[in-house]
């Protein structure tokens, strides 16, 4: 019998697009798309990569319109997607760029923990591209297809951390970004996009949604876009200018 998370694997392995799970079921809910998604981690596994971490997605509340999501979803990240630039394009079905911020754990946060606890569980901040890729032609979806689908990650690029200080982790909140392709700003964001308080409140978020599945210690957990993600072609350059807190650089090439 052929499972969702088969399908999935299927569809990102050949680049072969999928119609939306929920157009054949509409009873495919969140419950069932996060244990759809925990059969293709385990298929993935299985293949040898090992989990690193998690991406947090629709996070950017100015988006939520845009795809008909209203609310954060979560997936793995891999040591196998999380991976050194360039990017080849070919390698996705519809891809899009995402600039995030990324956070590396020092600790294990727990729900119901105020801010200052959770800033002490951080460790490393750095300036991210999140590629992301959907098997869903055109990108439409209902939120369970995206859980399923691996939360839609494709692959994580980061710059190097810098020390999560406390002056660094209240900076997240101010944040103003500027997402630039061969030179030109394609668009400009700020850190309240993300759920009204930056990346600290979609690693909150996180927290909660996980309850008792902890995250542990030394995951790097990926925010959310700062921007509308944008698609990605062959031969374009992409980096990001960030006001508010001095990360290391990071350009991305496609080829």
């Amino acid at each position: 019998m052929i499972t969702i998370a088969d399908a999935v694997l299927h569809a990102f392995d050949h680049r072969t697009p999928m119609a939306p799970i929920t157009d054949s079921d509409p009873g495919f809910d969140l419950a069932k798309a996060y244990a759809a998604q925990a059969e293709l981690t385990m298929a993935r596994k299985r293949r040898g990569a090992r989990v690193v971490g998690m991406k947090t997605g629709f996070t950017n509340r100015t988006i939520w319109d845009e795809y008909n999501v209203h609310a954060p979803i979560h997936g793995p990240v891999f040591d196998t997607t999380w991976r050194k630039g360039p990017i080849a394009a070919d390698d996705f079905i519809e891809p899009k760029i995402e600039p995030e911020i990324c956070l590396r754990l020092g600790a294990s946060p727990h729900p119901g923990m105020d801010r200052a606890a959770l800033m002490s569980c951080v460790d490393g901040i750095a300036r991210v591209f999140e590629i992301v890729d959907s098997p869903f032609p055109l990108w439409r979806f209902r939120a369970p297809d995206t859980v399923a689908a691996g939360a839609l990650h494709g692959a994580l690029v980061s710059g190097d951390f810098i020390d999560a200080t406390p002056e660094a982790l209240t900076a997240l909140a101010t944040l103003d970004v500027r997402l630039i392709r061969d030179g030109e700003t394609m668009d400009h964001g700020h850190a309240s996009n993300v759920l009204g308080g930056g990346p600290l409140a979609a690693l909150a978020d996180l927290v909660e949604q996980r309850g008792e599945d902890l995250l542990p210690a030394g995951w790097i957990i990926s925010t959310g876009t700062l921007t509308r993600a944008l698609p990605i072609a062959q031969g374009e350059s992409w980096t990001t200018i960030i006001e508010g807190l001095d990360l290391p650089p990071l350009t991305l090439q496609i080829t």
